[in-house]
């Protein structure tokens, strides 16, 4: 009988905060909240901006023509395998001149990397957590799902973290990645 209260309890929780945020906010709130099922534009882009050599706008036909990766994932929400393709998002940073694989040491060990979705959703993560040489995160800048493109829903482009246990980093309408080196060498 507990976890049915502790459910309700998040729920209603969850309700109240929507909507002391829609008061607060007014209809900016408003337009959050709808932004979650807003169908993406048809000139989607993924900006890397911030701390790189090459601030980038990549189009969606732009990173069709990079190198790409499948990866096999159970996702956990949808109780099921899924199957995306996509660029590693380790590569994409590399083409922003940010730093990698020995690169990464002393003050560069500081800088994280915030991803964020059109819905304003945003997740972040350490620098070395992205790098091959540090561990195998694999995680993807997707734009297809089961061999087709990604839905407006989640869509066009997906960050999938295939190592997290749960998806709560997997960021659906991606447009931006933004690099921050916290204590930069002088």
């Amino acid at each position: 009988m507990s976890d049915i209260y502790r459910r309700i309890s998040r729920r209603q929780m969850g309700f109240a905060l929507v909507g002391a945020l829609t008061m607060l906010l007014g209809s900016t709130g408003a337009t959050l909240a709808q932004s979650n099922t807003a169908a993406p534009a048809s000139g989607a882009a993924l900006t890397v901006s911030g701390d790189v050599s090459n601030p980038l706008t990549l189009s969606l036909d732009a990173l069709k023509n990079m190198p790409r990766k499948t990866i096999h994932v159970n996702n956990e929400h949808a109780q099921e395998e899924e199957v995306y393709e996509g660029v590693a998002l380790a590569a994409i940073l590399k083409q922003a001149g940010v730093p990698q694989g020995g690169q990464i040491r002393g003050k560069v060990m500081a800088s994280y990397v915030l991803a964020q979705g059109g819905d304003g959703y945003q997740v972040l993560f350490s620098l070395p957590e992205l790098d091959s040489d540090f561990e195998n995160s694999d995680v993807l800048v997707a734009d297809t799902m089961g061999g087709k493109p990604i839905n407006d829903k989640l869509g066009p482009l997906r960050l999938v973290v295939p190592h997290d246990k749960r998806p709560a980093r997997w960021v659906r309408m991606l447009t931006e990645i933004k690099v921050v080196r916290l204590n930069k060498q002088e």
